[in-house]
């Protein structure tokens, strides 16, 4: 076994870096420094040009790149496979995969043909002594759980990173050295087949840099238009919690939550939602979060930079009105 953590990403048939990278690097950045292991990077399939810098930005030491045109676009049973070959290879003491909805058909499958423990969902990780030691999150949103895996001499870790912030370390610069991983995956044949691709138009609520959500709380679909009105002046996205879309308020594609769409905008403004848990874990990684609620004591207001206890139906149209003057 290698002492070295690597961050596991592939080819996920969209442009632009793979979905979580910098987050995960992130963490296995810190975790790497300061349990003395080696960081390493494994992109497997497609990567844009600059992938070396942005590796080097977070203190990588060896690129590793796994070319094939069977990794073209996502195929699970063909990306097991290349990683299980590569872990096989390498012996890391640490595989760290973004939790994409594609890595929870990857991250359990590779811990098992790797022989690895596996945790999911994990915020914080630390190595101490010959234990790892995770904190992930459980019951969807609402705790925290502390693991400490010490049986398995390798662990795979599903890293949330979309409620992570990526921030590359003062001083971790590196010219990491890349490496040509050499993979056999002739006799893969891939047991899902994608019938017919969904193809949305428009922007996704998941890149917004501006969302204006709302809630029950505004108690009517007429006043969700206030939500809707803001969110055009500011121009950004609206968007709802759970109960605001199976109100019929506003579309399922805009349910902003642990069942909807994880968020990172640089502003979220909640207006009549309480924060409940499991709407929060969509927009805690929000820059600036600003609650409007008439109860002073919702749970929002835990969460947020900003706080107005008040009536949204008047507070909205002012400040629509100040932004709109602005």
């Amino acid at each position: 076994m290698s002492d070295s953590v690597v961050v596991c990403t592939w080819d996920q048939g969209r442009e632009g870096l793979p979905a979580g990278a910098e987050e995960a690097l992130t963490v296995a950045h810190a975790l790497a420094a300061s349990a003395g292991l080696e960081l390493n990077w494994l992109v497997a399939g497609s990567a844009p040009d600059r992938v070396a810098e942005i590796a080097g930005k977070y203190g990588v030491v060896h690129l590793d790149r796994i070319e094939d045109p069977k990794l073209s676009g996502f195929q699970p049973d063909v990306c097991v496979e290349a990683l299980a070959q590569y872990c096989k290879e390498q012996a890391p003491k640490l595989v760290l995969i973004p939790q994409t909805f594609d890595a929870r058909l990857v991250a359990p499958r590779l811990a098992v043909r790797a022989g690895a423990g596996v945790v999911m969902n994990a915020l914080k990780l630390a190595v101490d002594g010959g234990a790892v030691k995770v904190t992930a999150s459980a019951y969807g949103g609402d705790t925290r759980v502390d693991y400490e895996l010490t049986g398995a001499e390798s662990c795979v870790i599903g890293v949330l990173s979309d409620m992570l912030l990526a921030e590359a370390p003062e001083g971790a610069t590196s010219e990491p050295v890349v490496r040509q991983v050499s993979v056999d995956l002739g006799a893969v044949e891939e047991r899902v087949r994608v019938i017919q691709e969904a193809h949305l138009e428009g922007p996704r609520l998941e890149e917004a840099q501006v969302i204006v959500a709302g809630g029950v709380g505004l108690g009517s679909q007429e006043n969700f238009k206030l939500v809707e009105d803001l969110a055009q002046a500011l121009g950004g996205m609206a968007a709802g919690s759970r109960p605001a879309v199976e109100n019929g308020w506003i579309d399922s594609s805009r349910q902003v939550g642990l069942t909807g769409k994880i968020t990172r905008p640089v502003l979220y403004l909640g207006a009549g939602i309480s924060g409940a848990s499991q709407h929060m874990v969509g927009c805690a990684a929000a820059k600036t979060i600003v609650a409007i609620n008439r109860d002073p004591d919702a749970a929002i207001f835990k969460y947020a930079s900003y706080g107005i206890v008040g009536d949204a139906m008047e507070i909205l149209p002012e400040i629509t009105k100040a932004v709109k003057g602005a």
